[in-house]
């Protein structure tokens, strides 16, 4: 009876919110839906207490969640001190590509998965595949490389020269203590076309050896192997066919693990017999340069194989011309070397880092790894041993930092001239090319600016304008006019009535070279007051000669070409004919 009882005031009190209703759409018939509803959600309805306690839970659970304020793992926010040095590294890579006749081009952040797949052999598993868009199966770029080849294809283009610069994106284990993470740049530099052997190939570690200089962080040292020379190695070893590319893939991991782990590996992961593999070692240990060619050469068993022969010819020649462009000092025919990647078929090389600035990064590397793991022991010592979300992310973040291998490989490429012929069989097309990895360049950076505590500048601004007195904020912005129409980096304050201490403590803080302070004696005597903020030192100018000093300071009259000198002096002498004819 109870339970009919309680039906029955739940259909009455359910009938009057109909009337309520009715009567409303009756009486507000010409006003909009939006302010009916609005009304509705403002009527009086009573609810049982607990459903209002349940309601008021809820809310307060919604108003309760917390936004984790964090990169996604893997990725990085630049800010502007590195920012400029980014920009500053790219600037001379960029400058760099240009002076060997590069054009640039630029391909999409995601491509067709079938595109990608079955060309990084193990790496393949570190491609990050997206949603099916509209029966589309696409996939972010692993590389540079492959999309590349894809573009050749897809416009039958049978030779260029072309330069790089993109994100791509790999579900690799991160470290940013080496520059290791998901998403991150590479510059990359190719020759497409057929040409005569090794002139292109020569011509990328020359590029590959300048920029290294370029970039100045210390010793460096390229390492240079042959695909071919790899597989006939491993063909009169023992080998099988089908098997080369994963002995390649154990080899290649020779510059982190010890023979002993290596071997191991080949036997009882990969099923290659010891004798083989013993056979394999002796020739994976080898590395020199034109002296190891030379004894290679007179290897009988090994110059029986035909593809291990041609590679030898080729590295001879390689070497030959590297000498020409005087860099066979920082070369290393190293038989260890064997990349990774399924489509290189000819020449391989990567460059590493040497010298006192990678033992750094190793020693902070082993200091953040401490670090690490003492926090690690703190959060479970904290929450009694239970592993919660942030305890996983302590231990994934770098669980495999070698720390004994530095920042690793900094530059890497090789000559791939089949992989054009992979997306349409009608084309021939060899390329060689190269990819610096500027995340790794980026970590080194940073760490030689805080090791040697070097002064970096975000911002490029040459001069900024100061006002002492109030009430001058338009004659402040007239002279910026004036410095900005002569290419001249200017910046002032926002405000119209600044301090100066605040101008000039700006200035120092931001390291602007120069402030220009125009008060009002300033204005009466057509002069302003130059401040050299580094010194705190202060002369009068004349307004009229004032861009002549900025433009061509003296001491470096002498110092910039004709051509360049001529063209400074015109755009002086039209900007001081402008101001005077504005006076």
């Amino acid at each position: 009876m109870v339970f009919i009882r309680f039906i029955r005031c739940r259909l009455s009190l359910l009938e009057r919110q109909i009337e309520t209703i009715e009567k409303l759409f009756e009486r507000e018939m010409s006003s909009s839906v939006d302010q009916t509803i609005e009304k509705m959600s403002e009527m009086d309805i009573k609810k049982n207490t607990n459903q209002q306690q349940s309601g008021s839970k809820k809310s307060k659970k919604d108003e309760s969640v917390k936004f984790i304020l964090k990169a996604p793992k893997g990725t990085r926010d630049f800010d502007p001190l590195q920012m400029a040095v980014r920009d500053n590294v790219f600037k001379k890579i960029i400058e760099c590509f240009q002076l060997h006749g590069a054009v640039t081009i630029d391909t999409p952040v995601f491509e067709r998965k079938e595109i990608l797949t079955q060309k990084y052999g193990e790496d393949s598993k570190l491609i990050y595949d997206l949603n099916d868009q509209a029966g589309e199966l696409l996939s972010l770029r692993y590389d540079l490389t492959v999309p590349f080849a894809r573009y050749l294809a897809m416009n039958r283009l049978i030779n260029i020269k072309r330069y790089q610069i993109g994100k791509v994106y790999r579900r690799d284990q991160p470290c940013a203590a080496r520059g290791r993470y998901r998403e991150f740049y590479q510059c990359d530099f190719d020759i497409a076309g057929v040409y005569d052997k090794m002139l292109p190939d020569s011509e990328c570690v020359k590029i590959m050896a300048d920029i290294l200089k370029k970039v100045d962080l210390g010793d460096f040292q390229i390492k240079i192997n042959h695909r071919k020379l790899l597989d006939g190695m491993f063909e009169v070893c023992g080998v099988p066919k089908d098997k080369i590319r994963l002995v390649s893939s154990s080899i290649d991991k020779l510059d982190k693990a010890e023979w002993s782990e290596v071997k191991n590996e080949l036997v009882n992961e990969k099923n290659i017999d010891p004798e083989v593999a013993d056979k394999i070692g002796a020739y994976a240990k080898l590395n020199g340069g034109m002296d190891l060619i030379s004894k290679l050469k007179s290897d009988e068993i090994l110059n029986k194989n035909k593809s291990a022969s041609e590679a030898l010819d080729d590295l001879e020649l390689l070497f030959k011309y590297c000498s020409i462009f005087d860099i066979n000092s920082k070369l290393v025919f190293d038989l260890s070397l064997a990349r990774g990647l399924d489509y290189y078929t000819g020449v391989i090389y990567e460059a590493v880092l040497k010298g006192d600035l990678v033992d750094y990064i190793a020693e902070q590397q082993k200091k953040a790894l401490a670090e690490k793991s003492a926090a690690r022991a703190a959060a479970i010592e904290k929450v009694k041993g239970k592993k919660t979300k942030e305890i996983f992310e302590l231990e994934d973040e770098e669980a495999d930092v070698n720390v004994s291998s530095g920042v690793g490989t900094v530059a890497a490429g090789g000559r791939y001239d089949e992989l054009v012929n992979m997306f349409d069989k009608k084309q021939n097309v060899p390329c060689v090319g190269l990819s610096i990895g500027v995340e790794r360049l980026f970590a080194v950076m940073e760490a030689k600016i805080k090791r040697d505590n070097l002064k970096v500048r975000a911002c490029e601004t040459e001069v900024y304008v100061a006002t002492p007195q109030k009430g001058l904020v338009e004659e402040r912005l007239k002279l910026c006019q004036v410095l900005w129409d002569a290419n001249i980096k200017t910046e002032h304050s926002y405000k119209n009535n600044p301090k100066i201490l605040h101008q000039l403590q700006y200035c120092e803080e931001n390291n602007i070279p120069f402030a220009i302070i125009i008060g009002q004696d300033e204005i009466d005597n057509n002069v302003v007051k130059l401040r050299e903020v580094s010194s705190r030192t202060e002369e009068t100018v004349p307004r009229r000669d004032l861009l002549v000093y900025f433009l061509l300071p003296l001491p470096d009259l002498f110092l910039v070409p004709f051509p360049q000198f001529l063209t400074k002096l015109l755009l002086i002498l039209l900007h001081y004919y402008l101001f005077h004819l504005g006076q």
